[in-house]
């Protein structure tokens, strides 16, 4: 009973890793079946990847299905993401009925894939929404958030104090500046210092 009982949470156990590791969702167009999503997941921004793809069709036996060949040949796959769209080229993979598309997700968010075409005569014209692509939060170890702005932050201000102590000596005669050229060409340098920074710091922001 025991050993009945630790099998079927076993069972229950690996049914939810698959169905945690193969998030795809599928569109059934009579008589196919379309299955779109990622290659890795969770799909993650800036890493690699692939659109994946699998058309299945009903098989020789009942409740059996087989994989399509040449499925892509008349149809057009074009990835959306909010107003984004950019029509995509698909590869047939070894395994029949499999294709891919390989991406570079560049942003967080829901993608969506707009197949629009014909397979054998069945028109095609339907939208699949693939799995969110995550920040690299979801695999960053050990975790790093912070510390790189800290560490800009502490330059900034260094910096700051820095052409403060220049402008103020400056002001107070405490170096030799003659006036003239010179004096006007120390104060180009702290200008271009001072614009520097600025931009430093509006760059910091808008990463934040």
């Amino acid at each position: 009973m025991k050993v009945l009982t630790l099998g079927l949470i076993g069972l229950l156990f690996s049914v939810g890793f698959v169905s945690q590791s193969f998030a795809h969702t599928t569109v059934e167009v009579e008589p196919y079946k379309i299955e779109a999503g990622w290659g890795l997941e969770p799909p993650v921004v800036g890493i690699r990847n692939d659109f994946v793809f699998k058309i299945t069709e009903p098989g020789d036996t009942p409740n059996s299905y087989k994989g399509v060949t040449n499925a892509f040949k008349n149809v057009e796959v074009t990835a959306m993401f909010g107003g984004v769209s950019k029509k995509i080229d698909i590869h047939s993979d070894p395994k029949v009925g499999y294709y891919f598309s390989p991406v570079i997700p560049t942003k967080t968010g829901t993608y969506i894939m707009d197949m629009k075409g014909e397979i054998n005569g069945v028109l095609i014209d339907i939208q699949i929404p693939v799995e969110n692509v995550e920040s690299t939060a979801v695999l960053d170890f050990p975790q790093t958030s912070g510390s790189s702005s800290d560490q800009d932050v502490t330059s900034l201000k260094n910096a700051i104090s820095s052409l403060q102590r220049e402008v103020s000596s400056m002001k107070d005669g405490s170096e030799n500046v003659n006036g003239g050229a010179a004096y006007d060409f120390a104060i180009f340098g702290l200008s271009i210092a001072s614009a520097a920074i600025i931009l430093a710091i509006i760059a910091l922001i808008k990463r934040k």
